[in-house]
């Protein structure tokens, strides 16, 4: 569907709308083309600098020279949920060869990289295509606002120095999901009396010390699969204490055949290869856990089996109720975790806290655990956008009532693509595609002349956005977008598919673009006769 009309306002949120707002808020900037006093005008306004955002830049360039941009990103640093996340062991829970980016090749020998040495990548990138000097550090977005006549956004920023006001022609959201801010932390009865040391995560303190002491990390994810091995090294001991058991595969941290690869060929061809081996081996792991959940099963319990040798600590503690891919698989590289475990360092207890004692954790068996100090693994928060709030023609947006097209556009809302990667693969390996087709998109936009894209559903959401039963995501899940029931409303879990469909899909289906001289005459018509001209 193509048509060249005024986009129609989004459903406004049921809290409040422009002209319902508290008097403790205040009113959203209106777009007026300019911004207000001072607000700088850039073509594309890409919000984050970690791994998404620096790959949105370099492709923007590559694909658009002439475009201008900046990044907006909150923090003080390049790196983003590489740079957040500091805790022992922090690494990647997916090969690099398709974590990193297609087009700057990974040349460190582990394919299973350390957090450190992900954020030193992503910032070589931005050094190596000049985009460090387009980044506006410590600038946190809260607000855009779209205004029609004008086909800009207003996005107020929040900094040290004050607030700050850009417009833009297209905003990109390079922010992931996660809230930096905060993350997931259940209240546990007694937790005041506990007189250990109580951590979380995401706030991990650089100077605690936990040598020769008794950890207990409550949770069993990706963060406590990790942190486990790492703490061990210098612990006492450390204990998992799960609610429930989660699915385990083990992965080579090294790969000797790349090693050939990259001795014989080309950095970038050996990448590529290396690309196409790993996306594929991917997608064929995942296609078999969804068609053929149990001999997945019996593949995990193998891998779990061959390590602990304890038939009866597996069938307890590292057999999932759900089915393979319900959730994300965590990735243990050569079998640390269960190294860990084995060698008496680490230990794993399946129960429900009953209540935090003084000195530990009393369980509702009755037993209770020693601990010196608590970590709380137990998720993190997820937030669309960044938390920042959307405002269309003065409209309030509720994201929850949104459609995603594409996965990385949403219905009603014009010239504003967001970031998704895949949830059972590598983050990088759809961000990319997302990368690229922005570029294509407004490539279009200019050759036709329009000012305006607006993607329209012609079918009603059916299911969530994060399509996993993770506790993280069905926490969050009413805040973020839907999905369609097909095509182009559709996210795929599938890079093949969507390599195709993003690369070379039809960019005006199901989608509403306008010039500005068709726009209705306004009180801003000056303004748009300007960016007309």
């Amino acid at each position: 569907m193509t048509s060249t009309q005024q986009p129609s306002t989004p459903k406004p949120s049921t809290q409040q709308s422009s002209s319902q707002q508290s008097s403790s808020q205040p009113p959203p900037t209106q777009a007026s083309g300019t911004g207000g006093p001072g607000a700088e005008h850039l073509d594309v306004l890409i919000v984050g600098a970690g791994l998404s955002g620096v790959g949105a830049a370099w492709r923007l360039q590559q694909e658009l020279p002439g475009k201008s941009y900046a990044i907006l990103e909150g923090r003080d640093n390049i790196g983003g949920t590489w740079d957040l996340f500091r805790y022992p062991g922090v690494r990647s829970d997916s090969d690099m060869f398709t974590l990193a980016y297609p087009f700057r090749p990974w040349r460190e020998r582990k394919s299973m990289a350390s957090g450190e040495s992900i954020r030193h990548y992503i910032s070589d990138t931005a050094d190596e295509g000049g985009i460090r000097p387009h980044i506006r550090f410590g600038t946190k977005v809260v607000r855009s606002s779209w205004d029609t006549a004008t086909a800009r956004w207003t996005v107020e920023t929040r900094t040290a120095d004050g607030p700050k006001t850009y417009t833009c022609s297209f905003l990109y959201m390079c922010s992931g999901y996660y809230n930096y801010d905060e993350g997931y932390q259940p209240e546990f009865e007694g937790r005041e009396d506990f007189t250990g040391q109580w951590v979380h995560p995401q706030f991990w303190p650089q100077d605690l010390d936990y040598a020769g002491k008794n950890v207990v990390v409550i949770g069993s994810g990706a963060t406590a699969v990790t942190l486990i091995p790492a703490m061990a090294e210098k612990a006492g001991h450390v204990t998992m204490l799960q609610r429930s058991p989660s699915y385990l595969t083990v992965l080579p941290s090294t790969d000797p055949s790349a090693d050939a690869l990259r001795k014989y060929l080309p950095a970038k061809l050996a990448h590529h290869l290396l690309r196409a081996q790993y996306v594929t081996l991917t997608q064929a792991f995942y296609q078999l856990a969804r068609r053929r959940p149990e001999r997945v099963k019996k593949i995990l319990r193998g891998l779990a089996l061959k390590f602990l040798k304890d038939e009866k600590a597996v069938d307890e503690h590292f057999t999932p109720s759900y089915e393979p891919w319900d959730q994300r698989l965590c990735v243990v590289p050569e079998g640390d975790f269960f190294t860990s475990i084995r060698h008496g360092k680490a230990s794993v207890v399946t129960d429900h806290i009953d209540r935090i004692t003084p000195t530990g954790i009393r369980l509702r068996s009755g037993e209770e655990i020693a601990a010196d100090v608590i970590v709380s693994a137990t998720g993190l928060t997820l937030q669309p956008l960044g938390g920042m709030e959307v405002f269309v023609d003065g409209a309030q947006v509720d994201l929850g009532d949104t459609v995603a097209y594409r996965g990385l556009m949403l219905s009603g809302i014009p010239n504003l693509a967001l970031c998704i990667g895949y949830v059972n693969a590598s983050w990088t390996l759809r961000a990319d595609l997302v990368s690229r087709y922005v570029p294509r998109l407004l490539a279009h936009m200019d050759r036709k002349g329009y000012a305006i894209a607006t993607p329209r559903p012609d079918q009603k959401p059916d299911r969530p956005l994060l399509d996993l039963k993770s506790g993280y995501v069905q926490r969050s899940v009413s805040k973020f977008p839907k999905q369609g029931e097909n095509d182009p409303w559709r996210l795929r879990q599938n890079f093949f598919l969507d390599a195709v469909g993003m690369n070379r899909g039809d960019l005006t289906r199901d989608m509403s673009f306008t010039r500005l001289v068709d726009l209705p005459r306004t009180s801003t018509e000056h303004g748009a006769k300007e960016l007309a001209s």
